[in-house]
């Protein structure tokens, strides 16, 4: 079970004759991913829901039944062998493929070496991050960032891992998720922190650029991109529910930004629960 941005994709051109300009600002429209069906959201706003867990929870991955979900949906064993799981998916900079002891090469060829994006995003304030290129805008709804910039374009996953770690000496790399559900947060000047984040890290790009070798590290001008959430109203008081200690969570449907749903009992991020077997209730 899981939140997901739907509709028509946004097409985020970095191609090095890329033309700045302004952009409409996109609406995030959500579906609720439950099995193989897709349920969409936004229509319920202001609606009653009533999510009710039954205390199984099943892999993603082997479907084998587990009393624990690791890794976001994942038994312990699948956990453990499988490389989407491996502690390089979240620190990148330590990817371990030249060593010839990556988990699965044949999968890290597919997902690691591909062209990944450094972005600069507003959730909660400035934050650095990476994704795949083809993950555009999808990462930034996933985060409830209302803002979003690309600024450099990498040939594959550790290198947008070392650029962060670069670029993380000056920006913070992570969302406070209350403030970001709360929805207080200041709109940014993204392309003037960009031109001082580049301007402050020019030494240390360039070594890079020379480690990694020429044309692997290309710097992008492209337009910042805003994003509307379907929230109604926004938490004044964040209080989050665990399925694994309240298996019944409803209320009124007042919102839906990153992974969480916001009702007016509470916010619950489903793709924590991700495996988890749930019935849901949608409308009166």
């Amino acid at each position: 079970m899981a939140i997901e941005p739907s509709g028509e994709p946004v097409v985020i051109d970095t191609s090095p004759d890329a033309v700045a300009g302004l952009r409409e600002r996109v609406t995030a429209n959500y579906v609720l991913r439950l099995g193989d069906e897709r349920q969409p959201l936004n229509a319920y706003l202001g609606q009653p829901i009533r999510l009710t867990f039954s205390g199984q929870i099943h892999c993603t991955h082997c479907g084998r039944k587990t009393k624990n979900s690791f890794a976001q949906g994942h038994c312990y064993p699948c956990f453990r062998k499988l490389p989407q799981c491996d502690g390089c998916i979240m620190k990148p900079e330590t990817c371990h493929f030249a060593e010839g002891t990556c988990r699965d090469p044949e999968w890290g060829e597919q997902f690691c070496f591909q062209p990944h994006i450094v972005y600069l995003a507003n959730s909660s304030g400035l934050k650095v991050g990476i994704t795949r290129a083809t993950q555009m805008p999808t990462r930034w709804f996933d985060q409830g960032a209302i803002q979003a910039l690309p600024i450099v374009e990498v040939s594959n996953r550790l290198q947008s891992g070392l650029v962060e770690v670069l670029f993380k000496q000056a920006v913070n790399d992570r969302t406070n998720w209350r403030a970001m559900l709360k929805g207080d947060v200041a709109e940014l000047d993204l392309e003037a922190e960009r031109d001082q984040l580049l301007a402050q890290m020019e030494d240390g790009l360039a070594a890079l650029q020379a480690h990694c070798g020429e044309g692997a590290i290309r710097v992008l001008r492209t337009t910042p991109l805003a994003f509307d959430f379907p929230v109604r109203t926004a938490p004044t008081k964040v209080t989050s529910f665990n399925f694994d200690k309240t298996p019944v969570v409803e209320g009124v449907l007042e919102g839906l930004k990153g992974q969480y749903l916001i009702l007016d009992t509470g916010v619950i991020n489903l793709r924590k629960f991700t495996g988890y077997e749930v019935e849901v209730t949608l409308g009166e």
